[in-house]
């Protein structure tokens, strides 16, 4: 760099600290004031719009769920595969308890709108246009241990109308649901379980179950017995 570019920036830097600034505080602080409250704004629509149309956050209270979501586990629901789809078998849902919309449950999702559901001998079987004669569910999720008891232990038969659900709890022993106060209407859904955050070593997302023996038809009682042992 020659005398001349040297001399020449010194010069413009000289212009630039000799600039005059107008300060005005009073104004200053109300166009910060102004910038901060829009900022607010759009954080809170942001939040609000994400709090009840995309994400919801709750805490497990009880054991109903065992041994998949634990006592206090504080999961993330989703809003947005409902607004146009629809439940599907399997799914984690939280929703307004029916006898109680103040209460909120979590429970999984086992009969769809259309289908029935016969309960009995702790075997859960699904009845659709797909399978006339029944099909027995089969449920890694849970061990097999589990009974899946009905109230007196006698056969309890539901055909679910549209928009309606039949749901159980994963731990069916200490579980309140369909075999004890009905049906799940779809617009008591909140949304579907979508993400744990604590505890830590349970922290994930959570996948969709599916049910490959959902093409296997029971055709007799004795099928049914041969398909439990």
């Amino acid at each position: 760099m020659d005398e001349k570019e040297a001399e020449k920036i010194d010069t413009n830097g000289e212009q630039l600290g000799n600039l005059e600034i107008d300060s005005n505080p009073a104004r200053d602080f109300w166009e910060f004031f102004i910038d901060l409250f829009k900022t607010g704004v759009i954080v809170f629509i942001i939040a609000f719009t994400l709090r009840y149309f995309v994400v919801q956050p709750y805490i497990v209270d009880g054991e109903s769920m065992m041994p998949n979501y634990q006592n206090r586990e504080y999961l993330l629901a989703e809003k947005v595969s409902y607004y146009k789809g629809s439940p599907k078998r399997g799914d984690v849902v939280i929703f307004k308890y029916p006898k109680n919309p103040s209460v909120n449950y979590i429970k999984r999702i086992i009969g769809l709108p259309g289908e029935k559901v016969e309960i009995e001998d702790n075997t859960v079987i699904i009845f659709n246009s797909k399978h006339a004669t029944g099909t027995v569910l089969s449920e890694e999720y849970i061990p097999k241990s589990t009974l899946t008891q009905t109230p007196n232990n006698s056969l309890l038969s539901m055909t679910l109308k549209d928009n309606e659900y039949f749901v159980l709890g994963d731990n069916r022993e200490h579980s309140s649901d369909s075999r004890e106060w009905g049906v799940l209407p779809f617009a008591n859904i909140l949304g579907r379980s979508w993400l744990t955050l604590t505890p830590f070593s349970l922290a994930g997302f959570h996948s969709r179950i599916t049910y490959p023996n959902l093409s296997k038809s029971i055709s007799s009682p004795l099928a049914i017995m041969e398909t439990k042992l």
